[in-house]
């Protein structure tokens, strides 16, 4: 059953917008001295402790969970459970899948390649590239890409209720400018610099960045600049079209009311989230592409530093530019980032030099228990066997990871508390 809060925009935070903005460095912490990252500093993955919390998971509502970990050559896998409720067909680490808010990661690595090419600066304002599109001049590239923006989430509003605010958009097709409009509508959460917020408005702005910058559509540009370039045959961004193509794992969205039929969400155009969400892939290609991203293969030194530079989240998580931190409980940190979209939920991390990564779905969303239990399989991927138990949380399953029970928010309309 899934609690729901939506914190709207009150009195108090639209007064902030009188203020003057932040500096667009002033929120960031830049350093990683203090966390493990290399892989020769990594214990031996604990597959026993993964295919528990795989197997856990779909105790939880999940139907099926898979989970790859590429380590310096050397592959491992698991899975448990179905890929189609109605075939009853296992699910397997090779099936496409959607893996919503981690093609934020895609998008932001185009924008810094544009950085690179002098073509992008990341502290000018958005409204010198799209002049008139935002109401504040004082919002940067930066403010965008870090979620500092103080942008209103539109989906908020969207998937207030979960199915039927799905079913309303399923096959809709939205333009950028409409999205964008969508949010303009409610007022901002902060000054411009302010204060962390997660918004998807502000990828769908940055997708309206990579489109007039390029000259070409969002998938374009991802296919020429990483999806080929990378190899990635099994990534695809094919909005507005509703189908996934090739084998893939059918998605579920649990419905609000406690004990209600699943919802089969597979099927839609993802044109809500288009650049904030909508790609295709598997979870070989996301390990690819995070070991090549954190090993300076897709961006110059000088731009993936400026990806690192880290705003704080919570105790665990930090936020870069389209790009997520995660402190693990053995002091390792991971970089990737979580996605979620109808029927998906997708952990992408790779360690600081790129040399292991581990990917992880699960087949349902709008289940926060199956969300929070996703953590454990980066505790078993990096942490091997010297996880150990947070202060405050509990063991869930079996086998050797943990999971910090908290209060679990989706990518999706993040201003809802899922439980």
């Amino acid at each position: 059953m899934v609690s729901r809060t939506v914190r709207r925009a009150t009195a108090s935070a639209a007064a902030l917008l009188t203020l003057t903005a932040v500096p667009a460095h002033a929120a960031t912490h830049g350093s990683d001295t203090t966390r493990t990252g290399s892989t020769a500093a990594l214990p031996a993955p604990d597959m026993t402790g993964l295919r528990a919390v795989l197997r856990t998971l779909t105790t939880q509502g999940a139907p099926g969970a898979i989970a790859r970990i590429d380590d310096r050559g050397t592959v491992r896998t698991a899975a448990a459970g179905i890929g189609d409720r109605t075939t009853r067909r296992a699910i397997d680490n090779a099936d496409r899948f959607r893996i919503g808010s981690v093609t934020k990661s895609f998008s932001a690595v185009v924008l810094l390649q544009l950085v690179d090419a002098h073509k992008l600066d990341l502290d000018s304002s958005v409204d010198h590239y799209l002049p008139g599109l935002l109401p504040d001049k004082r919002i940067t590239v930066r403010h965008l890409l870090s979620h500092r923006s103080g942008l209103y989430d539109y989906t908020n509003s969207m998937f207030a209720n979960s199915v039927s605010g799905f079913e309303a958009v399923r096959d809709k097709v939205f333009t950028y400018r409409q999205l964008v409009q969508l949010s303009l509508k409610h007022a901002r959460t902060n000054a411009p610099g302010a204060a962390y917020s997660y918004s998807n408005t502000n990828f769908v702005v940055a997708g309206m960045l990579i489109e007039k910058l390029t000259g070409h559509s969002v998938g374009t540009a991802y296919r020429d600049r990483i999806i080929k370039p990378l190899k990635l045959r099994d990534t695809f961004y094919v909005h507005p079209s509703t189908k996934i193509p090739g084998r893939h794992a059918r998605g579920y969205l649990t419905q609000d009311r406690a004990g209600a039929k699943p919802v089969d969400a597979t099927d839609q155009t993802v044109s809500w989230a288009q650049s904030a969400g909508a790609l295709i892939s598997t979870t070989h290609d996301l390990n690819t592409f995070f070991s090549a991203l954190l090993s300076g293969k897709l961006t110059s030194t000088a731009a993936l530093t400026q990806m690192e530079r880290w705003t704080p989240v919570n105790s665990t998580t930090r936020y870069g530019l389209g790009l997520r931190r995660r402190d693990l409980s053995c002091g390792v940190s991971v970089y990737g980032h979580t996605g979620a979209v109808q029927g998906f939920y997708t952990y992408s991390f790779t360690s600081k030099d790129g040399r292991r990564s581990l990917t992880a779905l699960a087949n349902t969303s709008n289940n926060g228990t199956v969300l929070n239990t996703m953590a454990g399989t980066l505790e078993s991927a990096f942490c091997g066997k010297r996880t150990r138990t947070l202060q405050g949380s509990s063991l869930t399953g079996r086998g050797s990871y943990v999971t910090e029970r908290r209060t679990a928010h989706e990518d999706i309309a993040p201003g809802i508390t899922r439980d």
